[in-house]
């Protein structure tokens, strides 16, 4: 037995299962329930696999949602618990919203994934962004919709932003970037935007810039 074997039955420990809209990304503006692993200093209820199941079919049947997200935390350390939970069918959709730092780790949930949506800040260091272009090529090679949001949180070059377009092009160019710029960079004034969306568009055929919406009416 591996480490992990016995994920189902002892469960994830989750930060809730909250409705919200979606944030960032190709979906932003949906309505969603959210799967939310718990990070370090959350508060966390521990959930099987069977529960989280129930409780999802459950919910979705209260009210209308457009997806499911599974975001927060580090969800792919909890793959099998995940492979587990998300078996059988489901009336929505589900993505899965993360750093695309376990590339290895995602097939365990591909076929039952819509969406793989890598998000990543612009400030991560070369071999960081190589795992996050191989976790796409993965969602491609499946033949699973996937998408990288660039939600800037500092000042990131352009000369940056634009290197990791290319290499998100050359690992699949079926990609959908979206990038959303800090809010305090968004004027009507300043023409940077869409200078660079220019050169973006130069190298990568599906690239977008949206506002991010705000928390917490945007949950990740």
């Amino acid at each position: 037995m591996t480490p992990n074997d016995d994920l189902p039955l002892r469960g994830a420990a989750l930060a809730g299962i909250p409705a919200g809209i979606r944030a960032t990304g190709p979906w932003t503006g949906r309505r969603q329930l959210f799967i939310r692993f718990a990070g370090v200093a959350e508060t966390a209820t521990m959930y099987t696999a069977e529960a989280l199941r129930g409780e999802l079919a459950r919910l979705a049947q209260r009210s209308v949602y457009h997806s499911i997200s599974i975001s927060g935390g580090d969800p792919l350390a909890e793959a099998t618990f995940l492979a587990s939970a998300l078996e059988g069918e489901r009336s929505l959709a589900v993505m899965l919203d993360h750093n695309g730092q376990r590339p290895e780790a995602l097939d365990a949930i591909l076929g039952s994934l819509a969406l793989v949506q890598v998000t990543l800040t612009g400030a991560e260091e070369d071999a960081q962004v190589a795992r996050a272009m191989a976790t796409l090529r993965r969602a491609a090679d499946k033949h699973v919709a996937h998408a990288l949001v660039l939600a800037l949180e500092a000042d990131t070059s352009d000369g940056r932003l634009l290197r990791i377009v290319e290499q998100t092009n050359s690992a699949s160019a079926d990609t959908s970037v979206v990038l959303h710029p800090a809010a305090e960079s968004l004027s009507s004034r300043d023409r940077r935007w869409l200078v660079w969306l220019e050169r973006a568009a130069a190298l990568h055929g599906d690239v977008r810039i949206l506002a991010r919406l705000p928390e917490p009416t945007g949950m990740r």
